[in-house]
């Protein structure tokens, strides 16, 4: 299996100010991002959720950052801003990993497939850690 893990920053309607900050002070490069309103769902979103992004790559130095506004009604608690993602190829693997993690955690967002995965799940661990499971067919830099 080949994986990867990358810091995941969600935020509440700041990610578009938050990735032109990072690029200015992080001298990140922005490799990929996409608001809701560009999604196949998006003709019955309201105009202000359309704008939020979605999910957005930042490549800083030889690390990339992923960074995204969570969906309008989602709760948003301070201190859940940072989550781990875990970007692997194969979907066993992600499923041991995530019910490992469900084990003692709390499964946020069952395993499933999604418009951007065919294996996507959210899971907090016992320790209070939010971990995002990405299956893709490659865990190279986004591009």
């Amino acid at each position: 299996m080949s994986m990867r893990t990358t810091s995941f920053i969600m935020l509440d309607g700041q990610a578009a100010e938050a990735i032109e900050f990072y690029q200015e002070a992080l001298n990140s490069k922005l490799l990929y991002k996409t608001t809701y309103g560009e999604g196949k769902d998006a003709d019955g979103l309201p105009e202000e959720v359309k704008t939020r992004i979605a999910h957005a790559v930042l490549q800083t130095g030889e690390n990339d950052m992923m960074v995204a506004d969570i969906f309008p009604g989602q709760p948003y608690v301070i201190g859940n801003q940072v989550n781990i993602c875990i970007t692997a190829t194969q979907q066993s693997e992600i499923e041991e990993m995530f019910n490992k993690l469900s084990e003692k955690g709390q499964v946020m967002f069952p395993l499933q497939e999604t418009e951007f995965s065919p294996c996507f799940g959210i899971v907090k661990d016992h320790f209070n850690i939010t971990f995002q499971f990405f299956m893709n067919d490659t865990t190279s830099s986004w591009s």
